[in-house]
């Protein structure tokens, strides 16, 4: 089985969880997803099985666009309510317009540190397991970009937002870094991923809507609108060998066909063309 499949991931699921359901359901190891969900966080999760883990690395770089909820008035070890309270108080009133100056100061490209529970590794070892033996490592920073951000409700000391981010962006990060920029504690308490590159979760499914065979398979037909070339038989022997093509196209990806069936994906690489997946 080829194709990607966008999962709408339930809160409490891992994201390797998921894909273990998947490599049952499908009876195939060769799944892969394209963006880790923290377990509190539910939403998007696109998967891809079989040739089309070739373009994990590709959707992973795609923006992803969440919705966020921020609990006021406690700090935990985690930055969201699934972890140890380390300080509480009692949430301070803000005001609207103090929330969006804040937020809107955050657009942009920024520098942001990793939390400590987090699966980047350092020496070797994954940093959540430093933070689970207590043991003190200086966290890495990235840079990220925050290309939207927009206040949706501030009630009962909660505050809920909406962002449109870059690859490696720890939304609960940005949370900690908002709550510090408010003067408050806070941490958050529920995440959605409603979209990822071209894949939205109005178009998503379920576990259970998986294992009933309730879903749709998208291929290269339905992922890509970029143009088509069909190959001569010469090319089509170099397609299959993974061999770079020069081919009288300008457009940064194509779509290349041999007797009206698409056998391939490939990449604008300077002069020429190289293979990005070929089926």
């Amino acid at each position: 089985m080829n194709g990607i499949l966008v999962v709408n991931k339930e809160s409490g699921y891992t994201s390797r969880d998921v894909v273990n359901v998947l490599n049952h359901v499908f009876q195939t190891k060769k799944i892969g997803h394209t963006g880790t969900l923290d377990p509190i966080a539910s939403g998007v999760l696109v998967v891809c099985i079989g040739k089309y883990t070739k373009l994990v690395e590709k959707i992973t770089n795609h923006e992803k666009e969440y919705v966020a909820n921020i609990a006021l008035g406690i700090k935990t070890d985690t930055l969201d309510t699934a972890g140890t309270i380390l300080e509480k108080e009692e949430p301070q009133r803000l005001t609207e317009e103090e929330i969006m100056n804040v937020l809107n100061s955050f657009l942009g490209k920024s520098k942001q540190e990793v939390p400590s529970y987090s699966a980047i590794k350092i020496n070797g070892k994954k940093l959540y397991e430093y933070a689970r033996e207590n043991k003190s490592i200086e966290l890495p920073k990235r840079e990220i970009e925050v290309k939207e951000i927009k206040l949706l409700e501030y009630k009962d000391n909660h505050i809920t937002f909406s962002c449109v981010v870059s690859k490696g962006t720890y939304i609960r990060s940005l949370i900690r870094d908002i709550c510090e920029k408010l003067q408050v504690l806070g941490t958050m308490s529920d995440l959605i991923r409603i979209k990822q590159g071209n894949f939205t979760i109005q178009n998503s499914y379920t576990l259970d809507e998986i294992k009933k065979e309730n879903y749709q398979l998208l291929t290269l037909e339905n992922l890509f609108s970029c143009p088509r070339y069909s190959l001569t038989t010469e090319e089509y022997q170099k397609v299959k060998n993974g061999n770079t093509l020069n081919l009288p196209e300008t457009s940064e990806e194509i779509l290349l066909e041999y007797h009206h069936e698409i056998v391939a994906l490939y990449e604008k690489k300077g002069e020429f063309y190289k293979p990005c997946l070929v089926l």
